[in-house]
C-alpha cells in the first residue's frame, strides 16, 4: 500500500515556496553560470543524455526537492511497484508493466502465480505466430502471404504500437503496419483503401472485446473481408489481443489466434504485452526484443540509481517544481526527429490519463495542482507553428527537447541543420535578446535610430525560459525502449509525490456511459427531454442536418 500523503504535508513545502521566489528573482541566466550546478544537472545512462541545467531551479532548491522525495518514502514506493504490490488501490490491482520486460528465468510471484513465466508463455505464442506468418506457413484465404497488418484499437491499444512502428519502421520491415483507432467511418475507409484484402492480417485489440469504437471498426473491417473473401475466408485473416476469449470466438476468431494479457497491465503501459503483436509482426523479433531490453535498462536504472543521478526521479522533480512552485500549467515535448511524430501524442495519454486527478490518496481534494497539460510536435516544424509563443508569449512553457545524434537514413547536411536548430532553440529560450541588442542589430543594418527605437520592443524577449535536453545516441529499438520507459517512470514518481493514484482513469468512464443513451436516441431520431437545453439543441441540429 502506498503511503497516503497530501502534497502540502511535506515539511519542505514552505521552504521550497520561498526558494522558488528567490530562484525566480535570481533568474536562469545567473543560475546557468554556476559550474557546480551545471555538472550536477547532467546524467547519462545507456546512451541517453539528460541535461537539465536550463531548468529554472537552483542547486539548493533541487537538493531540497531530492530531500523531499526521500522523506516521502519514494524509494519504498518504487520497490512496491516493481515487486507487484497492489498500488492501484481504487481497482485493487498490482501495477506490473515492468514484469513484461523481465527476462526468462526471472521470477515475480503475484497471488501464488509466477507472472514472468506467464508473460513469456504468451510471448512465445506471439513469436511462434509471427514466425509462421513471416515464413508463409500462415497465409490468407487465397493462399497469398500476408504483407499488411491492421491494428484495430484505441488509446493504449493504438498509441504505443503506432508510435513504435512509425519510429522504427523502414523499407526492411517484415510487414506494413496500418492503424485504425478513430470511430469516424472515413478513417476506416482510408486505411482499407491502402490494404489488399487477400494479404492483410487484422488484429483486434481490446481488453474486454467490448470497447465501443474498436468493435465498430472491427465490424466494418470484418465486413470488408467477407465481401472480398467470403465468410469462412475472412476468419483466416483475423486475430485478437484480449481477455474476452469467448467474445472473440463469437466474432469468428479461432482460440489459437487469441493472445491474452492481464488486469495489472494498464492500457497506456501495454505496448510491451501482447498489445505489441503488431510491432512483432511489422518489425520482427529482434526489434521487439531490443525494445524490451531498453525498457528493462530503464527499470534497473530506476531501481538502482541514487536520486541525485536517477533520470526519471529528476525529470519528475523538475516537473513538479515547474508545476507547483513556479506555477507553470503546461509542458511541451518537442522531438527533433520526424520518426518521433507520434511520441508526444503517446506521452499525452501516458501522462494526462495517469496524473490528471483531483483527489489524493486520502480521498481528499488536492490542495495543489497535479499533472500539467502535455503538448508538442516535431521540430523543426514546431518552430514555424508555436515557438513564437514559447519565446515571447505571456505564458512560460517548460520544454523537453529530444534529439538524436545519429539518424541512419538522414542526409548528413540535413541532420546537422536539424540538430543546429535543436541546440539553438534551447539557447535562444535561455538567452533571449534585450532591447539594446535588438536596437543595435537594426542600426547595423541601416535602420534609422527613431525607427529602430520604435521597433526594438517587438524584437526583444527576456529569455530565461526553462528547458531540458534529452539526447539519444541513435534512434534504435533499445534506445527508444529506454526513452519510453524513462517517461513511464517519471509519470509514476510524479503521481506518487503528488499523492494521487496514477494507474486508474475513472474520468474516462462517464463520457462512455453517457454515449450509449445518446447513440440510441440518435438512431431512433428522438431527443429525450432529460438532456439539458444545450445538449438537446445540438442533437436536434445534428439530426436535422444528418437527414439532409
Amino acid at each position: 500500500m502506498l503511503r497516503k500523503i497530501s502534497f502540502r504535508d511535506y515539511p519542505h513545502f514552505q521552504k521550497l515556496k520561498a526558494n522558488a521566489q528567490s530562484d525566480k528573482l535570481l533568474g536562469l541566466k545567473k543560475l546557468i553560470s554556476d559550474q557546480e550546478r551545471s555538472a550536477f544537472m547532467c546524467v547519462e545512462e545507456s546512451g541517453l543524455l539528460y541535461e537539465y541545467s536550463k531548468s529554472l531551479i537552483s542547486l539548493e532548491s533541487l537538493r531540497e526537492m531530492i530531500s523531499m522525495a526521500r522523506w516521502s518514502g519514494l524509494d519504498d514506493a518504487i520497490r512496491q511497484m516493481l515487486t507487484g504490490s497492489p498500488i492501484n488501490e481504487t481497482e485493487h490491482r498490482a501495477v506490473l508493466h515492468t514484469a513484461l520486460r523481465k527476462e526468462p528465468g526471472d521470477a515475480l510471484i503475484l497471488d501464488g502465480v509466477d507472472v514472468v513465466s506467464e508473460v513469456h508463455h504468451v510471448r512465445e505464442r506471439m513469436r511462434a505466430f509471427a514466425k509462421r506468418v513471416h515464413s508463409g506457413d500462415v497465409r490468407g484465404a487465397t493462399g497469398k502471404q500476408f504483407t499488411h497488418v491492421i491494428n484495430i484499437g484505441i488509446g493504449g491499444s493504438d498509441l504505443g504500437p503506432r508510435m513504435v512502428c512509425h519510429a522504427l519502421g523502414s523499407s526492411q520491415s517484415r510487414m506494413q503496419a496500418c492503424f485504425l483507432s478513430n470511430v469516424d467511418g472515413e478513417a476506416a475507409h482510408l486505411v482499407l483503401a491502402d490494404c489488399p484484402p487477400e494479404s492483410t492480417l487484422v488484429l483486434i485489440v481490446s481488453k474486454t472485446f467490448t470497447t465501443q469504437e474498436t468493435m465498430q471498426n472491427a465490424r466494418i473491417v470484418r465486413e470488408w473481408l467477407v465481401n472480398h473473401l467470403g465468410e469462412e475466408g475472412a476468419t483466416l485473416h483475423l486475430a485478437a489481443i484480449t481477455t474476452g476469449v469467448a467474445e472473440a470466438g463469437s466474432f469468428g476468431i479461432d482460440e489459437e489466434r487469441v493472445f491474452g494479457f492481464w488486469d495489472w497491465v494498464g492500457g497506456r503501459f501495454s505496448l510491451w504485452s501482447a498489445v505489441g503483436l503488431s510491432i512483432l509482426l511489422a518489425l520482427g523479433e529482434e526489434v521487439f526484443d531490443r525494445l524490451l531490453a531498453g525498457a528493462r535498462a530503464a527499470d534497473e536504472h530506476l531501481a538502482n540509481a541514487t536520486f541525485e543521478k536517477n533520470i526519471p526521479v529528476l525529470m519528475a522533480l523538475t516537473g513538479i517544481w515547474n508545476r507547483n512552485f513556479l506555477g507553470l500549467p503546461t509542458h511541451a515535448v518537442v522531438p527533433y526527429a520526424d520518426r518521433l511524430e507520434y511520441f508526444t501524442p503517446y506521452l499525452q495519454q501516458l501522462d494526462m490519463e495517469s496524473n490528471g486527478k483531483s483527489h489524493d490518496r486520502k480521498s481528499h481534494e488536492l490542495e495543489g495542482d497535479s499533472g500539467p497539460i502535455i503538448w508538442g510536435s516535431v521540430g523543426t516544424n514546431a518552430q514555424h507553428a508555436y515557438f513564437q509563443l514559447l519565446h515571447q508569449g505571456s505564458t512560460v512553457v517548460p520544454v523537453d527537447f529530444i534529439g538524436v545524434c545519429r539518424l541512419p537514413l538522414s542526409n548528413a547536411e540535413s541532420h546537422d541543420m536539424l540538430m543546429a536548430n535543436y541546440i539553438a532553440q534551447q539557447e535562444a529560450l535561455l538567452q533571449g535578446r534585450t532591447r539594446e541588442e535588438a536596437y543595435e542589430e537594426m542600426i547595423s543594418k541601416g535602420m534609422s535610430p527613431i525607427e529602430a527605437a520604435r521597433i526594438a520592443p517587438y524584437r526583444s524577449f527576456e529569455g530565461g525560459r526553462p528547458s531540458a535536453a534529452l539526447m539519444l545516441e541513435e534512434l534504435n529499438p533499445f534506445q527508444l525502449g529506454l526513452l519510453v520507459a524513462m517517461y513511464e517512470h517519471k509519470v509514476f514518481v510524479q503521481g506518487y509525490l503528488w499523492g494521487v493514484y496514477s494507474f486508474d482513469q475513472w474520468g474516462v468512464e462517464l463520457g462512455k456511459i453517457l454515449a450509449a443513451p445518446v447513440l440510441a436516441e440518435l438512431r431512433d431520431r428522438k431527443v429525450a427531454l432529460e438532456h439539458d437545453a444545450s445538449t438537446q439543441r445540438i442533437m436536434r441540429y445534428y439530426l436535422e442536418k444528418r437527414q439532409k
